[in-house]
């Protein structure tokens, strides 16, 4: 019991230690070049945004009574 709390008190002060300060690169380190056509390097934030393409919304329709399956003609068994 006294394990499963300390553990819990070290999981969010591991979870709180990141939201300190913003992100910057480490000493001695810069941040990626500019894309190819662009004149202007994208900051730490634009960089950290995701576009529609790589976080696209849940389109999953939830089923609302069961149904039967349809015959799947994939579904062999092994030989």
């Amino acid at each position: 019991m006294m394990r499963t709390i300390a553990a819990m008190g070290l999981a969010a002060l591991l979870c709180a230690c990141g939201t300190r300060a913003p992100l910057t690169p480490p000493d001695g380190a810069a941040l990626p070049a500019a894309p190819y056509g662009t004149a202007t390097k994208p900051s730490a934030e634009e960089l950290l945004r995701r576009d529609a393409l790589a976080a696209p919304e849940r389109s999953v329709e939830l089923r609302r009574r069961s149904e039967e399956r349809q015959d799947d003609p994939f579904d062999l068994p092994p030989e």
